[in-house]
């Protein structure tokens, strides 16, 4: 496998998500493996990071148009990059700007894409997917039939991991087109509280709560371990907490080191967007729960009598 990996930049960094891709790739083709940056510039000390989680070749694409990249010039300059250095596979991090460009790239070069990836290995020479399917009650297996395979991974799906070296950073001279697509404004919105996106601790509460207020509960226990508050889908339709905040199938998905589930039950849609945790201990008084069946630890009683001992306990400890 001679890989290329879509690093996609958010504010000043790259992304948790596109880092974890990278490793993995390096870790399959055995560390021959590059990627891609586009962006406004200088991209060098994005290059050096991507070089430290496996990239021994960064090719940058630096424009004073490309803030931020759009997904014409990305496909143009991908394609390009697949063309002259001989890439077979190129993979991504599902994002709204990935999905875009992995579509197009797909199309352009009449490459077979397969998304909502959550593994893959190298078998022989030939490269296996795995992705869940019937509604995530089962786990199958995916090829690509193509000279030109195009990877697209569930968001979190892979832990970044360092072990990489100084890569060779290879300037892109790329005349961008006339686009057809400008941005003429654009807003950022801050999310309330830390994000739950690349957080190590996730705190997630669900209808078993109760209640809006009882949120308290998983905003403090988030505070003293160092992390940030999620929630399922049917609380933040009830209006109990932030859509930035839903993890889920519709929502976002996280893979931290650690998941405390509070009064969740473990609905399939929830199940997608944070099974991939490290440590997952969920608390829910109904012992039949399906959350259960997938827990690193799991607390039967409620969450209002336990959270707040476990809450005292780490005051204690703290202290």
């Amino acid at each position: 496998m001679k890989a290329l990996v879509f690093l996609e930049q958010r504010g000043p960094d790259v992304t948790k998500s596109s880092l974890g891709v990278l490793s993995k790739c390096a870790e399959v083709a055995g560390g021959d493996v590059a990627a891609v940056l586009f962006g406004k510039g200088p991209l060098g000390p994005l290059a050096d990071v991507a070089g430290t989680f496996g990239a021994a070749t960064v090719h940058v694409v630096e424009h004073e148009s490309l803030d931020p990249p759009m997904a014409q010039p990305c496909i143009d300059a991908v394609a390009r990059l697949v063309r002259d250095h001989g890439y077979d596979t190129v993979a991504f991090s599902t994002s709204v700007l990935a999905s875009d460009v992995a579509a197009g790239l797909a199309a352009r070069l009449g490459a077979g894409l397969n998304w909502d990836l959550v593994d893959v290995r190298d078998e022989g020479g030939a490269l296996v997917g795995r992705r869940t399917a019937l509604q995530e009650s089962v786990m199958v297996e995916v090829g690509w039939r193509s000279a030109v395979r195009v990877a697209l991974f569930r968001s979190g799906a892979f832990e970044p991991h360092g072990g990489g070296g100084q890569p060779k950073v290879d300037g892109v001279a790329y005349d961008v087109p006339e686009p057809r697509v400008t941005v003429v404004s654009r807003e950022v919105r801050e999310e309330e509280g830390a994000s739950i996106e690349g957080a190590d601790v996730v705190v997630a509460g669900g209808i078993g709560l109760g209640s809006a207020e009882a949120f308290a509960l998983a905003e403090e226990l988030a505070a003293l371990l160092g992390g940030a508050v999620g929630a399922t889908r049917a609380a933040v339709y009830k209006g109990w907490y932030p859509r930035s905040a839903q993890v889920g199938q519709t929502g976002k998905s996280v893979a931290p080191k650690l998941y405390v589930a509070l009064g969740i039950s473990g609905a399939v849609q929830h199940k997608v967007g944070m099974q991939n945790s490290k440590v997952i201990v969920a608390i829910n008084k109904n012992p039949g729960a399906p959350i259960f069946e997938f827990s690193d630890l799991a607390v039967v009683g409620d969450v209002h009598v336990i959270v707040p001992k476990l809450i005292e306990l780490l005051r204690a400890r703290r202290g």
